[in-house]
């Protein structure tokens, strides 16, 4: 195929507006990616829910035959679960969910609101604040950090290498192989160093599981800590800007959050579906020949699948392109995916989101963005649709006190 690239300025800053093109322009499409590879893209919401449980379509590399690369991870990193099928993502998977346990998320509630409490103290009173780099990026970092007992001097590194991956500099793609060689080398270290003086953290408990079971490998356990770090540090700081500019856009959405309680559990699932940052689920390759939407896709071929596009399908739900709070089928997103990839994060991204969307806007009622929507920097990531600033005033009128313990 010979396929065109949809992806340039305007879909950085929209991409709701190309997705919506090309979801009603038909339901599989043949494009190319920036790269020049070419794929297969699905774009409406009942043929990718069942694209994610349909057992033909694998995330497992070596069933690709079109030349598809994506990230170039180290094989020392790439060992993890999104690239794994069958029972091998079974095992994976169940050492990677001790991270994510009810009991360890509850658990993590009281730290997220102080951390969150300590970052909304440092832009008190400021004119004007960037809450990207103020609070989206260093909350995450610091969550999914002492989750697994990354020293605190080590995690901007971590940052670097996620963040060269994502949105990589074409005239220095040298920094990328870099940044995660460095992370690949001090993942060992650390790895050894739990073994020798395991510590309360994530790391410690994958270290001891996977010696104590035998069934985790040195890669294996390498790669699940990186994509921990990544996914949890990465889907939550876009999450977190994102959901924020959506309030403030939507003045009358916002009024229900800051007269409110809280956020009811409606309100969160409807931030996540309207704000999400991940445009499509983790790459697909076609096992045998299917024929999806009326396409038929050749054996070997990559399918990507929109769950951005399918969260505003309007033939999911009415009147997709409105925030609204008190939606009664918001719940029924794409936004973590669906099926045996489902999000092992969700209840997490659940808790960081709703702690700090109740807790800036009752410190900071009046909170307004000082800039136009139309002068919004974005990420020029094709795969994550991120903010790179929020630039906003906490000052139009006295902020209020500290909310500890707001969050329900």
């Amino acid at each position: 195929m010979n396929a065109r690239c949809p992806f340039d300025a305007d879909y950085f800053a929209n991409p709701h507006a190309v997705h919506a093109g090309l979801r009603e322009s038909g339901p599989v499409h043949s494009i190319a990616l920036p790269d020049g590879a070419q794929v297969w893209l699905l774009t409406r919401e009942a043929d990718i829910r069942e694209a994610l449980t349909d057992p033909r379509l694998s995330v497992d590399r070596q069933h690709s035959t079109d030349g598809y690369t994506g990230f170039r991870i180290p094989p020392a990193l790439d060992a993890n679960l999104l690239n794994r099928d069958g029972s091998t993502h079974r095992r994976l998977r169940r050492h990677a969910a001790r991270a994510f346990t009810p009991r360890r998320v509850a658990g993590m509630r009281a730290g997220i609101q102080a951390e969150t409490d300590r970052l909304l103290d440092l832009i008190a009173g400021r004119d004007e604040v960037d809450l990207v780099s103020a609070l989206a990026v260093p909350l995450p970092l610091a969550v999914i950090g002492d989750l697994l007992g990354i020293p605190e001097d080590r995690r901007a590194r971590f940052r670097a290498g996620t963040n060269a991956l994502v949105t990589p500099d074409p005239a220095k793609p040298h920094l990328a192989i870099e940044a995660l060689t460095e992370i690949e080398q001090f993942l060992r270290e650390l790895v050894a160093h739990k073994q020798a003086r395991p510590a309360d953290d994530l790391l410690s408990d994958l270290v001891a599981g996977a010696r104590a079971e035998g069934n985790l490998d040195d890669a294996e356990l390498l790669s699940l800590a990186f994509l921990i770090f990544w996914a949890g540090y990465e889907n939550p700081v876009n999450l977190i800007g994102k959901a924020v500019l959506a309030l403030l856009q939507h003045p009358q959405q916002l009024d229900l959050v800051r007269h409110g309680s809280g956020l009811s559990d409606a309100a969160i699932e409807e931030l996540l579906r309207f704000a999400h940052g991940s445009q499509f689920a983790i790459r697909r390759f076609a096992t045998e020949t299917v024929t999806i939407g009326g396409a038929r896709i050749p054996a070997g071929a990559t399918v990507l699948l929109g769950l951005a596009s399918a969260n505003r399908d309007p033939r999911h739900i009415t009147d997709p392109d409105r925030l609204d709070l008190t939606r009664s089928d918001a719940d029924t997103h794409l936004a973590f995916g669906h099926g045996p990839h489902y999000c092992l994060g969700a209840s997490l991204a659940r808790l960081e989101i709703r702690i700090v969307i109740d807790s800036l806007f009752k410190r900071f009622p009046h909170i307004q963005m000082t800039v136009p929507t139309h002068q919004l920097l974005w990420r020029p990531s094709f795969r994550e649709h991120g903010l790179m600033t929020l630039l906003v005033s906490t000052t139009s009128t006295q902020a209020q006190p500290r909310t500890s313990g707001a969050a329900t």
